[in-house]
């Protein structure tokens, strides 16, 4: 038996040996009857009557003041056991048997709850619990169900070797497929005048290609070992299955894709992670890739086309269920395919004075750095949390804040807070501090992705979010902060490159409200739209009662919070919070914004119940996410998924009339033959490259395209504003 629990060795006897860890897995003391008699100087069955005595402070059973362990094995030793001791308790003498006598009832009950029983109906015989290896069929299941990957890594090996499903599954991969090496022009000889389906994989450190693999069935599998490709890659009419075909499509033109696995595992699971070709071939192919040593050496044998060709018609079948094949095959696979060109294109950044920001952030943190160290009479690591709570509570003496397990948290939250209420100077210099090395940490990650066209090449992620929306990486181009005066210095360096003479950059006017107004069918809300005024100066008129132009600024900033965080799952006590009021003032202020919106308090009510019953929500053009939690017993847990429930049908729509609007203006500039061009996509927003003599046109194409992405109950309003740089181009 291996374990940590000394309980374990009254269990010990010949045919019994426990394992124990003294450090660790790696170092463990084998128990046996002898090893127990020579630590301790008792017989196994003797263990538990010591561990009454001694206590267990793991198990919460108490010692007896004074007796250690030395003392509690010498008295079972003389005694024989603790029931012969407690017998003749009144015989042990000095201030231990006073001890013993005052605690027998301490010590009788962890006597009963040491002994291990012995006496329990167990039918099982233990031939019967013998290990027959990994089960991966059900493993691989429940692992992905969890959406625990690193314990499926680490069972590959295992699984490789001692499962017998494993064995089979992968001895069919292995001889049911025929695989031929071709050249490439035999290849593109053999795929001439073909419109049925084939499978690719490639080869492509870096994105760029060494080799590749075509699977015209889920058998048959032809291998070009070059990197020369035929014209049948861009051939639109030769239908192509791929996984993850963005980041190919970045570098190398591929026309006909039908059916991009990844994306389709994305759309049946958008909360998942694991989303690589291997995890899809074990979750819905039951094919384990055991874990193989990686050489120099090692070939690429283009397994995964005749993979891919099998995922398809399953993945397609889920999709199609769901009714979330359209979305696949009219929405995310022109996307990927308009994503991988903006990758490309990139955007055009002015490096001098990137340089120069980075120059003065660096600066500033010097400057700050050493106020800070006159503040406090001393140098200290400003960056490090220990020296930090030395030089704020023990030198300076400020009020301490939130407990943390390394003392007292100094995140800029509770700086903040340190800073209202004492004004100390050393905190200005602390928040000037963070502020400013977040801003040089951004810029140097600019220079830093700035390649030697001049560009940034962003990468965008199309299958990350559980909403829909897409993110960036390499750099985090959604990150550039926009509402202060140096975040929009650091846009400022986004600028237009000859040929193209500015930059456009175009929005939707409160689109998470216009679809609440669609979703909720409320009246008063879908008729303040109508009246084209200021949104949230109408609410706050019919909310408070007084005319438009009797709102004052703080009942617009009131009723703006409380409209965009209902989409959010905004409660009382937040609201409260966000605006500085007492939750009774936040409770009342919802039930006269309710009493004049009735639709949207239905709607949100409603939309709940509804995603705890089907177990999903939903978007205007059916993309759903599954929240299981919805019905968790667990009252935080379900209620995030609550709040995730209400959010993620109007964030969710937001990002498919996004896509859909980037399309229409991609597909409008090529109808238009116009040489302006679609550089990104942040947030709700998208950022074009003008060409010369073609803002006029631009501007009303922009305008068209995106608001008729979607027929909403209210308009779709568009911002576009022209400038030279991003900041400039601000609308």
């Amino acid at each position: 038996i291996c374990t940590g629990d000394r309980d374990s060795f009254q269990l010990i006897n010949a045919n019994t040996t426990v394992l124990y860890p003294k450090r660790g897995v790696t170092d463990l003391a084998r128990m046996t009857p002898n090893a127990v008699e020579e630590k301790y100087g008792l017989t196994p069955a003797q263990y538990p009557d010591f561990a009454a005595l001694r206590g267990d402070p793991s198990d919460n059973l108490p010692s007896i003041p004074g007796v250690g362990e030395k003392t509690a094995a010498k008295w079972i030793s003389e005694y024989g056991s603790l029931e012969a001791l407690i017998a003749s308790a009144d015989k042990v003498g000095g201030k231990v048997g006073e001890s013993l006598r005052a605690n027998l009832a301490s010590v009788e009950l962890n006597a009963e709850l040491t002994h291990l029983r012995s006496d329990m109906a167990i039918e099982t015989k233990i031939d019967e619990l013998l290990w027959n290896g990994v089960n991966s069929e059900i493993l691989n299941k429940l692992l992905d169900h969890l959406e625990i990957k690193a314990i499926k890594d680490r069972v590959k090996i295992l699984s490789g070797s001692s499962s017998e499903v494993v064995e089979t599954k992968t001895a069919k991969k292995t001889t049911s497929i025929v695989s031929k090496e071709i050249s490439a022009d035999d290849l593109a000889k053999l795929l001439v005048g073909r419109t049925d389906p084939i499978a690719i994989e490639f080869s492509a450190p870096e994105n760029k290609i060494l080799e590749y693999a075509v699977a015209t069935d889920e058998a048959t599998l032809f291998l070009v070992r070059d990197s020369k490709v035929g014209d049948w890659l861009t051939n639109a009419k030769l239908p192509k299955y791929l996984h993850g075909a963005k980041e190919i499509s970045r570098t190398t033109e591929i026309s006909g894709i039908v059916f991009d696995t990844e994306l389709a595992a994305y759309l049946i699971n958008p909360g998942g992670r694991n989303l690589e070709l291997s995890d899809l071939t074990e979750r819905f192919l039951g094919i384990v890739n055991a874990e193989q040593e990686e050489s120099l050496f090692s070939q690429f044998d283009g397994l995964g086309a005749p993979a891919i060709f099998k995922l398809v018609p399953l993945l397609e079948a889920e999709l199609e269920e769901r009714g979330m094949f359209k979305l696949l095959t009219d929405l995310e696979i022109p996307v990927q395919a308009e994503l991988a060109k903006m990758e490309m294109i990139g955007i055009g950044v002015d490096s001098a004075r990137l340089a120069e920001l980075s120059k003065f952030f660096r600066g500033e943190v010097e400057r700050e750095t050493a106020g800070a160290h006159k503040e406090a009479g001393r140098e200290f690591n400003v960056g490090s949390p220990k020296q930090l709570q030395a030089v704020l509570f023990d030198d300076l003496g400020l009020p301490k804040t939130k407990k943390i397990k390394t003392g007292f948290t100094t995140d800029a939250e509770s700086l903040d807070w340190l800073f209202a209420k004492t004004k100390h100077p050393i905190l200005k210099h602390l928040l000037r501090i963070r502020e400013t090395s977040k801003l040089a940490t951004t810029v140097d990650g600019l220079i830093e992705a700035t390649a030697k066209d001049g560009r940034i090449h962003t990468i965008f992620q199309q299958t990350v979010t559980a909403t829909g929306r897409l993110s960036s990486t390499n750099p985090n181009l959604q990150n550039i902060p926009v509402r202060t005066e140096e975040g929009r210095k650091i846009r400022d360096c986004f600028v237009s490159k000859e040929p193209f003479v500015t930059l456009l950059t175009a929005d939707y006017s409160q689109i998470e409200m216009r679809i609440m107004a669609h979703l909720s069918k409320d009246a008063n809300l879908i008729e303040a739209f109508k009246m084209g005024e200021d949104l949230h100066s109408t609410v706050a008129g019919l909310v408070f009662g007084v005319k438009p132009d009797g709102v004052d600024a703080e009942m617009r900033r009131q009723i703006k919070a409380m409209s965009y965080g209902l989409a959010y799952g905004l409660s009382a006590y937040g609201l409260a919070q966000q605006l500085d009021l007492s939750p009774t003032d936040a409770a009342i202020l919802m039930d006269k914004y309710f009493a004049r919106f009735g639709g949207i308090r239905d709607y949100l009510a409603q939309v709940v119940v509804i995603a705890r019953e089907s177990g999903y929500t939903e978007t205007i053009m059916g993309r759903r996410r599954y929240l299981p939690d919805l019905t968790s017993d667990n009252r935080p847990r379900r209620e995030v998924a609550e709040r995730m429930a209400l959010n993620a049908p109007i964030q969710g729509s937001a990002a498919d009339i996004i896509k859909v609007a980037m399309l229409n203006v991609a597909d409008n500039l090529k109808r238009n033959s116009m040489k302006s061009r679609l550089l990104l996509q942040v947030h709700d927003e998208l950022i074009l490259e003008v060409a010369d003599g073609e803002e006029k046109d631009l501007i009303k194409l922009v305008k068209e395209a995106m608001g008729s992405a979607y027929d909403l109950s209210v308009p779709l309003d568009v911002n576009i504003g022209i400038g030279t740089s991003w900041d400039l181009a601000a609308h």
